[in-house]
């Protein structure tokens, strides 16, 4: 996108706007757009971390809230001053220069879209041009694409009074956030960031010292079971598989706690199939047997019952009632 202030004279002004938002994001994102004047000179991307459904309204909700158009990007679309584009369902939104990529690339901290992404870009692309904003959210979701657009001379704001304070807590402590002001503050704040003049001279890169170089990880990606990396930047520890899922480690846990949920649910559901052969078996046995099969039974349907416990109502396995010993040698007797 080719700035329209002050062509040839050497100074340029904060024309990309980019946000991020997750949890509580539709309530402070209509607070937000609708104090927007209708004549900002600038672009707005925005990322709300959402479910993959179709058809999503966000779009159409933000330009009922306030004077600026907002639609849903498009793949390959020129970018232009004074309008809101917002990351589609399911997909990455990228910024490169002077147009938009839709893209559906690998999950980042378990979504897609992902606010990391646009930041990462945005950066990139503009440097100084770039104001990253982030908004109530939970997790650390946004921190690194927040450390990129400081890395490259933009400007970070956060959100002083979010719903949900994951996203904006994890940036203050690991980047030098240049402004921290409640949401009514926020739009004002932005005119005045974007009517300033700023240099297109060389950018700070203010938190390379801080970055180690990544080195392999005995942790496995929990999307993909594929070989991580681990990383650190600024103190956020990251890590990444060779097909490009990345996590932070708040979100890494997360992602493992859903998938061990599920591998205790299908626990379940094998030792209670298990338990119905035995079932079937007690019923053909002749009495020794059959008793077997019936004693059998009852331990797999108890395994089954400690398990389903610990999903359902929190409780934890006795060391003595149930192990994962006492489990696998009961499938296996």
């Amino acid at each position: 996108m080719a700035s329209k202030h002050a062509p040839g004279s050497g100074t340029l002004h904060r024309d990309v706007v980019v946000i991020g938002t997750s949890a509580g994001g539709l309530t402070a994102l209509q607070r937000l757009v609708s104090q927007l004047p209708g004549d900002l000179p600038a672009a707005v991307f925005i990322v709300m971390h959402s479910a993959p459904e179709p058809g999503s309204k966000l779009a159409e909700i933000l330009s009922r809230w306030g004077p600026l158009p907002a639609h849903a990007a498009i793949h390959g679309e020129r970018i232009a001053p004074g309008r809101i584009y917002i990351a589609p369902s399911d997909s990455h939104m990228t910024l490169h220069r002077d147009f938009v990529r839709v893209t559906r690339g690998p999950k980042e901290n378990g979504h897609r879209p992902a606010v990391d992404p646009l930041f990462r870009t945005a950066a990139r692309m503009y440097g100084s041009r770039v104001i990253g904003v982030l908004l109530t959210g939970k997790l650390s979701c946004g921190t690194e694409g927040l450390m990129a657009v400081k890395a490259q001379g933009g400007v970070a704001i956060v959100q002083s009074d979010p719903e949900y304070p994951g996203m904006v807590t994890s940036a203050i402590t690991r980047v030098a956030v240049d402004h921290t002001a409640p949401l009514a503050e926020l739009p004002e704040l932005l005119e005045a960031l974007i009517s300033e003049p700023i240099s297109n001279g060389s950018v700070e890169a203010a938190q390379g010292a801080h970055k180690v170089a990544p080195q392999p990880s005995n942790i496995v990606c929990p999307t993909c079971q594929g070989a991580m990396v681990e990383s650190s930047d600024g103190g956020l520890l990251q890590y990444r598989c060779h097909v490009g899922h990345a996590f932070s480690a708040d979100s890494l846990l997360v992602e493992q706690s859903e998938a061990l949920e599920a591998a205790l649910w299908a626990s379940v559901r094998s030792l209670e199939e298990s338990a119905q052969l035995a079932d079937r078996l007690a019923a053909s046995a002749d009495r020794n047997l059959a008793q077997r099969f019936r004693d059998k039974a009852d331990a797999l349907r108890q395994h089954a019952g400690l398990i389903q416990d610990v999903l359902l109502h929190g409780t934890t396995l006795d060391a003595e009632d149930a192990t994962l010993l006492e489990v696998r040698a009961s499938l296996e007797s």
